[in-house]
This record gives structure tokens, C-alpha cells and sequence, in this order.
């Protein structure tokens, strides 16, 4: 029986977006948008910074530099976390369905400003019990540690936890442990997956 279900957050949950991201940065600085993509890629900046290694205000100052960005600390993260989309992939509706039979999390690899902007836009998130992510663990997905922290959040064994995951290699990574995972395509296949054990 199913007991917890774990979503990740980007593109499961919320819809996002690079290029926007990339097109914002690029309206500011006077760039194209690709070379501002080369030039975050060249700094080797995002991984460590949502590993935790980096904190959010020397990941800006680093940022800008390299951008050649004279924005303020707000602007900059405004414009950091335009990559996302207002409508939720996934109707709240269902979570709130969720929510009543089992323990709901969220697993996902981010950083501490998308996160901060993610729980003021995205009501949804409420509704989940606890949050297990990439920067306050110190791993990223697909590395095992990072859903055994999660399996201990969830408070039940890997094999009553379902998780799905719009990367494959995070789905394969959830399996090696024992989770029940899948790969998300939609929020009807989504809504299928679930009804097959008995959850929705």
C-alpha cells in the first residue's frame, strides 16, 4: 500500500522555462540570449549553488559579473526566476485529493531563490507535509543520498512511497532504492498511475 507520495518540483509541479530566463537576463544586459546561457554554463556556478555550496548573495555577485548585470539583489533574483510559468502542470484538485489518504512531498533539485519565489507564487505547495531539496541536503538528483533523506521524510518504507519525476534518470535513480516511480508526461497520465494504487 501506498503511503507517501513524493513529487519533484520543476516540470512536474510547476512549469518552467530556461530560454525566458536566458531572454530576461539578455533584456537587461544587452546580450543574446545565448550568450548569456554560455556565460552562466562557463561559471560552473549552478550546480554548487544548488548543492548549498553557494549562497544565494555570492551566487548574484558572481552572477552579475559575469553578465556584466547592474541590478540590485531583488532585481536579479526576479529576473533569475522568470523561467517559470504561472499555471501549476498538475490541478491542485488532485493533490488536495492526495493530501487526505497519504504523506505528500516534494523532491527536487533547486536553489534557495527559486524555491523562496516558488512557495510565494505557487499556492499549491501548501499542501505538502515537507520539502526535500537539492540545496539544504548537499546532493542533487540522481544521487542516491538525496532520496534516502527523502524516504526517511516520508516515515515508511521505499516500497509504500510512489515518485514521479519528468527525468528519467531520476525515476531509474527513485527504482534503485525500492521506490515505486515513474516518469511524469501529464497530469492525465499522472492521474492514471495514481488510480492504479488507489490513490486518486
Amino acid at each position: 500500500m501506498i503511503r507517501a507520495v513524493i513529487f519533484d518540483l520543476g516540470n512536474v509541479l510547476v512549469p518552467f522555462d530556461t530560454r525566458r530566463g536566458y531572454e530576461a537576463l539578455a533584456a537587461v544586459n544587452g546580450l543574446p540570449p545565448e550568450e548569456v546561457k554560455r556565460r552562466i554554463a562557463a561559471t560552473g556556478l549552478v550546480p554548487p549553488f544548488e548543492r548549498g555550496e553557494v549562497s544565494p548573495e555570492e551566487f548574484v555577485r558572481r552572477l552579475s559579473a559575469a553578465l556584466h548585470l547592474e541590478v540590485s539583489y531583488e532585481r536579479f533574483c526576479e529576473l533569475w526566476s522568470s523561467i517559470f510559468l504561472p499555471e501549476t502542470l498538475v490541478p491542485e484538485s488532485l493533490v488536495e485529493g492526495l493530501k487526505r489518504r497519504s504523506r505528500l512531498l516534494v523532491l527536487s533539485n533547486t536553489n534557495a531563490i527559486h524555491f523562496a519565489m516558488i512557495q510565494q507564487r505557487y499556492p499549491i505547495l501548501r499542501h505538502f507535509d515537507d520539502h526535500v531539496l537539492s540545496y539544504e541536503m548537499g546532493y542533487l538528483k540522481p544521487a542516491p543520498e538525496i532520496y534516502r533523506a527523502a524516504i526517511a521524510r516520508a516515515g515508511c518504507a521505499p516500497e509504500e512511497i510512489f515518485f514521479t519525476d519528468d527525468l528519467e534518470a531520476n525515476v531509474e535513480a527513485a527504482r534503485r532504492e525500492g521506490i515505486d516511480a515513474v516518469r511524469f508526461e501529464s497530469a492525465e497520465q499522472l492521474k492514471r498511475e495514481l488510480e492504479r494504487r488507489g490513490l486518486a
